[in-house]
């Protein structure tokens, strides 16, 4: 008899434990996943991309393109040994959505016009609604035209 009564407690108990673990788990998975969704709405990941026509290398990196975001920004560096890099930058850059539409940049945060290498970031108002896709257009380094598209 006292056999059987241990036997009910532990087989209750190993239920009660497995009830609890399963709910808190799943709980924790679930807080997860909405921590995640709050980060890629704030803060949109999108991977570098790199031109190296006639001799400079153009490299941009989206800091933020988030559609809850006012501004989008990109951070651009540039580098040459062979020509001067003194474009406005707010005359050579437009930002294109999925329609076609073009976006001139609101401001530069870099660089002045000059030397061999300029970094700097790019800023434009946020496209409302968020395109699908997005391209980042350079003019007139080297006389080349250079396209990013995410």
């Amino acid at each position: 008899m006292k056999n059987k009564i241990i036997i009910v407690v532990a087989v209750v108990f190993i239920v009660g434990f497995l009830i609890l673990f399963k709910n808190s788990t799943t709980k924790q998975e679930v807080s997860i996943i909405d921590q995640v969704d709050q980060q890629t709405d704030v803060k949109q990941k999108l991977e570098s991309k790199i031109d190296n026509q006639t001799s400079v290398t153009v490299t941009i990196t989206p800091l933020n393109t988030a559609s809850n975001s006012k501004e989008w920004t990109f951070n651009v560096v540039m580098s040459t040994h062979l020509v001067e890099l003194d474009q406005d930058m707010l005359n050579i850059a437009t930002l294109i959505d999925d329609s076609d539409k073009e976006y001139s940049p609101v401001r530069w945060e870099g660089a002045l016009p000059g030397g061999h290498h300029r970094e700097g970031v790019l800023v434009f108002d946020q496209i409302i609604p968020s395109p699908k896709l997005i391209k980042l257009r350079i003019s007139n380094i080297n006389n080349v035209v250079r396209n990013f598209v995410w």
